[in-house]
């Protein structure tokens, strides 16, 4: 039996799915109290991330706004900081430290940061892991080509790589965003510890996201025979 009706599929994944909406709701619950709480020096994100990039010699990095709740991300492609509306133009306490989170990955990305490098590579691999991995190893498993289900196994492991990466790149932008919120004078010690509370809720979300990779690609090893034989 194979993924939603193989219960070893859902007793390998209803933890990490639980995890997952525990993150989900951290995160929603974190922003929504500190949406609400101004910061003192009165500053929006965007004029933020503008000083970040400025103090860090990133001129030729842009700051703008983009559609979504929370959608704010980085774009090493056209060096672009894309930030939510309630990020953008917001000079609330959880608004500030997301726009310093997200030009931290512009620093990591102008600094050459390691994990974020490789893991920039491997984003067209990853894209095809993503969304073709699951019907190679279905098929496979349906044709009793065990060839075809290796192939697909190997594309699914450049994802666990691929989101593995992805949680040092995003501890690393969050220590450097509270670092220079606090450095810069742009948030006190006060409103730094809601700072603090929004970005760890963000980062399990990533940790979920790793957890949920991991134990899929275990599953696939699993029915696959690769560990502990196949039942």
């Amino acid at each position: 039996m194979l993924f939603g009706i193989d219960p070893l599929y859902w007793m390998m994944m209803i933890p990490v799915l639980i995890l997952s909406g525990i993150a989900s709701w951290r995160v929603k619950s974190a922003f929504n109290k500190y949406s609400r709480i101004g910061s003192r020096s009165g500053m929006t994100g965007a004029d933020v991330a503008a000083q970040i990039l400025r103090q860090n010699g990133l001129s030729n990095v842009q700051v703008t706004e983009t559609r979504g709740f929370l959608s704010d991300h980085y774009d090493p492609r056209k060096k672009v900081v894309r930030l939510s509306p309630g990020v953008f133009g917001s000079s609330s306490i959880a608004a500030l430290g997301i726009a310093a989170h997200e030009t931290g990955h512009a620093i990591q990305h102008a600094r050459s940061y390691t994990p974020l490098t490789v893991r920039n590579l491997l984003v067209p691999v990853a894209s095809i892991g993503s969304n073709l991995s699951w019907i190679i190893i279905f098929g496979g498993f349906i044709l009793g080509l065990m060839g075809l289900v290796k192939i697909g196994i190997v594309l699914f492991s450049v994802v666990v790589v691929f989101q593995l990466l992805t949680l040092p790149v995003e501890f690393n932008a969050s220590a450097r965003a509270k670092q220079i919120l606090s450095s810069y004078g742009i948030l006190s010690s006060g409103e730094m510890q809601g700072v603090n509370k929004v970005l760890s809720a963000a980062a399990m979300t990533y940790v979920a996201a790793a957890a949920s990779a991991v134990m899929t690609l275990l599953y696939f090893l699993l029915r696959a025979g690769f560990l502990g034989g196949d039942d």
